[in-house]
């Protein structure tokens, strides 16, 4: 255990401190001493705050966040609130008039319980700012306390009561007790009549302190050195479960670590730490020799991580109990955190002394390069250079997330962030040349994935998405090179040093082993799902082994290339590790650990204990041996061992005596030819085949040349790809017949080479022999074949390096690339072609130069004002403002500079030329700011234009001056100045505007009352609708009064419905006179379609209203008399003729039908059809159809807007855009000669209506009774 820091302020020196750590986080350690003060100091031991007090400290403590630290000290009733976030100190009155003793926040809540020296209590939400003082809460002293997890409050005070109260001071319990420090008392709460006092041994001595722990525990700690573990179930109460002498002389503090699981006790100038599962195992011991005044108290951080200790002389010591455990390897280097702020480089493998690193952060990951070390925290990383002369800080970086790891090799790191990798160099200096290779961010925009890993190898960056794919991005080349799509998300990858083999463990927690090389993935045998990390081996001869690591136990594998049944994974055995090791590095079966204490451990692994004692063992050693080698493909170990004994066992286990004496045929040849060429001896596999299958030849031929290729003999290898013709295996002779072609480019033969590929079927060839004349700088011929191979975009980019544009003209279709359109239309543009160089422009996309060319040497600006407003471009807005300001077209260039954002050149160009109203037009329908609509509103109230001034004024939400101008308006525009008006007084909702808008809509300013339809308009916008739904029906009357019917009917609708949709009561005057209304449209209709019945019976209850149509009181009692006779309906013809009859209509009667009406009267017919009678959809009360208030349930029952009839429930649907009902069948007939809603005159046929059979919604009033 490490000493972090410690602390020895003079002003603490000669007297005890109090401090408490910070809770949860632990970033802070407040202390206090004799000096007015607490000093707040972080956990490296810097000082941040200071808290200044009016005397000494009496108590502080955390809320239960960390958030908060509440402080109370001697003559004053102010607790001092101390802000970690924010890093400062405030005072909250307490109202308390006696001095306060004591404090504690609640486990569980933002409660603060504060007690004084008279026994009062102060219970403080800070959550709400709520203070709640309770007065008598004891009658001296309250001294200690304690929340439990239920937000009760236990209080103990020189009284010698406790209390138990709830968050809001109440008294629930209360117990006189006395107790010294030579017993422990309990008292539970659900049984508070059976309180125990336990007494423990007078050799004991007093109590110090006590702690509770796991299930039930107490740990106690005595002055005379002693700690007890006693149990506090019913059965056990009172019994020692544990006890220890820990101490000679006196014990002075326990503190326990639940998250560690260890108990830490102080006392006789030192520190024990034991471990709670197992008391009697002593973790740790800490001198302090030169503390001689005697130890103090005893406290952890939450996580462990730290202990302090004070000491009666007033000093403080923190020691570092248990590190994160971070640590990386590359290659033979490892780096892991030694301390809080230090990091320690070696390599165990090559012996080189650990270098020390200190590093400016408290780091959430490490990583180690060949020649780096990167350590960081949130989205920031430091790098270190690793030189032979020490370490040297190189830089810091800052990503665009949180970091969640980093990899680094040589020149590159790669860090990942929030499904984002992003690979950089560590050094830019490297490549300054390639600018375009520094960094590279994955996966690309497009690319609808998130990476969950990586790894970074010297040649590769590979990374496992959410979708379940592997790529390979090969550095060199800056491209990708490889993928594996598997089925499931690739949580986690590790490549072998090479990057040829990858181990990747996907979201079902399954493991793989991944080969680049063929694509073949093989599933690892009995992998745990609980498996943390895997190692491979880094010792060059034992290639394909690789260790899994979980909590407990390493598992070692191993990969075989080339077994009977193949390729496969095999499981060779498993090694327990110690607790908390970290697993690092892997070589010759040593495994490096990182403990929790920052320090390394070597353990070897049990699959390779037995290899490195191979003398001296008996036969079943040699067999366990000789299984544990073939396992490892360590075969060359069993020559170390006794060659007699292991020739016994291989006796015993196969008749090894049986190969070399058996006849040839016996063996199989092809067995013995495929070991020559698994172990690679070309030579020897070729005179092998020449004498015993020819026919294998040219196989092992081509296979031989692909050795060659790939260690760069050419010329040989070209030899053995002819060799390897056969003839007759398609296949195979393709193969061959590639690499003669590629062989011959690489020879310098390149005609040859270029023949044979543009006859070789494959693309790929095609593309691969393209790319190898590329690099000679053969670019007609790399172009050629790109060009047969279907590669255009590589064609036309090599044909460009070349200069052949007629090529790169043809290949432009098939082209799909932007930057070859470019450069092919800037060589376009600069010989003057410029109608190609268009067209290129376009697929290229640069709409600027587009428009640039249009407008300066095809002069033609309609196509390039079509691409402006088609592609919204501000550069190109601005070129077609230029070209129509040197045309004199001073509205378009307005227009386009707009457009381009230019307001203020074009508020200038239009102040300038007389074209405000123009500009004003145009800015009026764009996004545009306040100050601009302030300058446009300003000149036109300059030039006296108060309509266009009140409207700009109104944009920039000046409504006061707004209004001021549109009640200036001449009376040319008044109708459409008082609109304005309108809507400026709806949106400011002032009732100093609103008073004065209403003044000149009713005459008060200038003696001329202007249209009721105004003032109903503005008690719409200011949503006074009870208002406006009055003078509606003021202004319907005068309408109706007017003759004019139909816009009667329009404004009550229009009225209604605004009111139904903000679920206001329709007044029922404005129903009815809305009911009559539309029963008078209803009568043309009907008559029109030859209904004469339904006619006279809307034109009867419009007749019974007459006095609500004075201007056609004549014309519509004459057809009334005229519907009624036609339709039967005798008695009420002769009634409404015989009202003709009267002396003020008689004159008006139309001489047409004078006569008839006279003769009615004369020989009266009272005949009638009886009406006939329908169910009342409230009550089911039979009464005439037409009949629109029930006798029975007193209802107004809605009604029909087909018919005027009342609503049948069976037979109810409604208009889909007004809402209003009608009878299904009715409206369904209407709809077939008409094609509007005679309601509300929208369009609507039969298909759109739908037959309601649940009505009760539509019965429910809306309007005023």
């Amino acid at each position: 255990m490490k000493r972090v820091f410690s602390l020895l302020e003079k002003n603490w020196l000669g007297a005890p401190i109090q401090f408490t750590w910070q809770k949860t986080s632990g970033n802070y350690l407040a202390v206090t001493g004799a000096d007015h003060t607490v000093k707040i100091f972080d956990r490296h031991g810097q000082k941040r705050s200071e808290i200044n007090l009016s005397g000494n400290c009496v108590g502080m403590d955390w809320d239960k966040d960390g958030d908060i630290l509440a402080v109370i000290a001697e003559k004053s009733s102010c607790i001092y609130l101390w802000d970690a976030n924010t890093n400062k100190t405030s005072q909250l009155d307490s109202g308390m008039r006696d001095q306060l003793s004591f404090l504690l926040w609640s486990k569980i809540g933002s409660f603060l319980a504060v007690g004084t020296v008279k026994g009062n209590l102060l219970i403080y939400n800070r959550q709400t700012s709520r203070k709640i003082p309770v007065l008598g809460k004891h009658t001296k002293r309250i001294t200690c306390g304690c929340w439990n997890a239920e937000n009760l409050l236990a209080l103990g005070g020189e009284d010698k009561m406790i209390t138990v109260s709830n968050q809001e001071g109440d008294t629930i319990r209360q117990i006189s007790v006395v107790v010294g420090k030579k017993s422990l008392f309990f008292f539970n709460l659900n049984e508070p009549d059976s309180p125990v006092d336990l007494e423990f041994q007078q050799r004991y001595g007093n109590i110090v302190c006590y702690s509770w722990y796991g299930d039930g525990y107490i740990m106690i700690g005595f002055t005379c050195g002693i700690f007890v573990v006693i149990s506090t179930y019913i059965r056990e109460i009172g019994q020692e479960v544990f006890q220890v002498h820990d101490y000679k002389d006196s014990l002075t503090s326990i503190a326990l670590s639940q998250t560690l699981n260890k108990a830490a006790t102080c006392g006789d100038n030192c520190i024990k730490i034991h471990e709670l599962a197992e008391l009697k195992d002593m973790y740790a011991i800490i001198n302090l020799d030169d503390e001689n005044k005697g130890l103090g108290t005893l406290s952890w951080t939450d996580d462990g991580q730290l202990l302090a200790l004070s000491t009666q002389r007033g000093s403080l010591h923190v020691f570092l109990t248990k590190l994160p455990v971070l640590g990386d390897a590359c290659s033979t280097r490892i780096a892991y955190l030694t301390s809080l702020l230090e990091v320690t480089v070696a390599n165990p493998v090559e012996g080189q002394l650990p270098i020390t690193v200190s590093v400016d952060v408290e780091p959430n990951f490490v990583a180690v390069g060949i020649y780096h070390l990167a350590v960081g925290m949130n989205n920031r990383a430091w790098f270190y250079v690793l030189g032979e002369n020490g370490v040297k800080k190189l830089k810091d970086v800052e990503y665009l997330g949180t970091v969640t790891s980093i990899c680094l090799h040589s020149d590159y790191a790669a860090a990942l962030f929030e499904g984002k990798v992003q690979l950089h160099l560590i050094e830019s200096k490297i490549l300054d040349a390639q600018e375009e290779r520094e960094t590279r961010l994955f996966p690309a925009v497009d690319d609808k994935c998130r990476i969950l890993c990586h790894a970074l190898t010297g040649d590769f960056l590979i990374y496992g998405t959410d979708t379940g794919v592997i790529q390979y991005f090969y550095i060199e080349d800056w491209q990708f090179v490889d993928d594996y799509r598997h089925a499931a998300s690739v949580k986690k990858i590790f490549p072998d040093p090479n990057g040829t083999r990858v181990v990747f463990i996907d979201e079902k927690s399954d493991g793989f082993v991944y080969c680049p090389v063929n694509g073949a993935t093989y599933e690892i045998p009995d992998f745990s799902p609980n498996i943390k990390g895997v190692l491979w081996e880094n010792w060059p001869m034992d290639k394909g082994v690789f260790v899994a690591y979980d909590d407990d136990k390493v598992y070692t594998y191993v990969f075989h290339k080339g077994t009977i049944q193949g390729s496969n994974v095999i499981l060779a055995g498993g090694t327990k590790i110690p607790f908390s090791h970290k697993p690092l590095l892997l070589y010759d079966g040593e495994l490096t650990c990182q403990t929790q204490s920052g320090k390394i451990n070597n353990i070897y692994l049990g699959t390779h204990s037995c290899l490195h004692n191979l003398r001296n063992v008996g036969p079943s050693e040699l067999r366990q041996m000789l299984t544990q080698t073939l396992l490892l493909k360590r075969k060359k170990s069993l020559l170390f061992g006794d060659l007699s004994l292991i020739y016994w066992v291989l006796d015993d286990l196969i008749p090894v005596q049986a190969v070399p004496t058996a006849p040839l045929p016996l063996c199989s040849t092809g067995c013995l030819n495929s070991m020559r060429r698994d172990l690679l001896h070309w030579d020897n596999a070729l005179q092998l085949a020449k004498r015993l299958a020819p026919d294998q030849i040219p196989f092992i031929s081509k296979e031989y040349a692909v050795q060659l290729e790939v260690m760069g003999d050419y010329v040989n290898a070209l030899a053995h790809y002819e060799k390897g013709i056969t003839g007759d295996n398609k296949e195979h002779d393709e193969v061959c017949l590639a690499g003669v072609a590629q062989m011959s480019i690489r020879m310098g033969d390149i005609r040859q080479g270029v023949h044979q590929a543009l006859r070789h079927p494959s693309r790929v060839l095609k593309r691969d022999c393209g790319a190898i004349l590329e690099n000679m700088k053969q670019f007609s011929e790399a172009a050629q074949l790109y060009e047969k191979g279907l590669y255009y975009d590589k064609a036309a980019s090599v044909y460009i390096r070349c200069k052949n544009w007629a090529k790169v003209g043809e290949l432009l279709p098939h082209v799909s690339s932007p930057k070859i359109h470019l450069q092919y239309a800037k060589a376009k543009e600069a010989d003057g072609r410029y109608k190609e160089a268009v067209v290129a422009y376009e697929n290229a996309k640069q709409w600027n130069s587009v428009i640039r060319i249009y407008l300066d040497h095809l002069n033609s600006p309609e196509k390039a004002v079509s691409i402006v407003r088609e592609t919204q471009s501000l550069d190109g807005a601005k070129m077609v403002a230029r070209f129509f300001l040197q045309l004199g077209d001073y509205g378009s260039a307005i227009q386009f500079l707009v457009m381009s954002k230019c307001n203020n050149e074009a508020f200038t160009l239009a102040q300038q030329h007389n074209k405000m109203e123009i500009y004003a037009d145009i800015i009026g329908s764009e996004d545009t700011t306040n100050e601009d609509y302030q300058s446009i509103a300003l000149y036109f109230e300059g030039e006296k234009q108060h309509f266009q001034a009140g409207k700009f004024f109104l944009l920039c939400g000046q409504y006061s001056r707004a209004l001021k101008h549109f009640l200036k308006c001449p009376s040319s525009e008044d109708n459409v100045a008082v609109e304005m008006a309108i809507e400026t007084v709806g949106q400011a909702k002032d009732e100093l505007l609103t008073s004065q808008l209403i003044d000149h809509l009713m005459g008060e300013t200038d003696g001329m009352p202007k249209d009721a339809k105004y003032l109903f308009r503005l008690y719409m916008a200011l949503k006074k609708y009870q208002e406006a739904a009055r003078t509606a029906i003021i202004i319907a009357r005068e309408e109706q009064s007017a003759g004019k019917y139909r816009n009667a009917h329009d404004v009550l609708f229009s009225m209604y419905a605004e009111l139904k949709s903000h679920k206001i009561k329709i007044p029922s005057e404005m129903a009815t006179n809305l009911m009559i209304l539309h029963s008078y449209i209803l009568v043309k209709i009907h008559v029109k379609n030859g209904d004469h019945m339904k006619g006279a019976r809307m034109l009867i209850r419009v007749a019974n209203n007459i006095s609500r149509f004075p201007s056609h009181i004549v014309p519509i009692l004459t057809s009334t008399v005229i519907e009624c006779h036609r339709a039967g309906l005798k008695n009420s013809a002769f009634s409404f003729a015989a009202m003709l009859m009267r002396p003020e209509y008689r004159n008006k009667i139309d001489a047409k039908y004078k006569r008839r009406i006279e003769a009615m009267v004369r020989r009266p017919d009272t005949s009638e059809t009886e009406e006939a009678t329908t169910p009342c959809p409230f009550c089911d009360f039979l009464l005439p159809e037409y009949e629109l208030l029930c006798p029975g349930c007193k209802n107004n029952i809605p009604y029909c807007i087909a018919t005027g009839r009342h609503m049948l429930k069976d037979d109810w649907t409604v208009c889909p855009h007004c809402d209003f009902p009608a009878l299904y069948s009715e409206f369904e007939i209407l709809l077939n000669t008409a094609s509007t809603c005679p309601m509300c005159s929208e369009k609507l046929n039969s298909a759109q209506l739908k037959k309601i059979s649940d009505c009760t919604q539509y019965l429910r009033t809306e309007v005023e009774q």
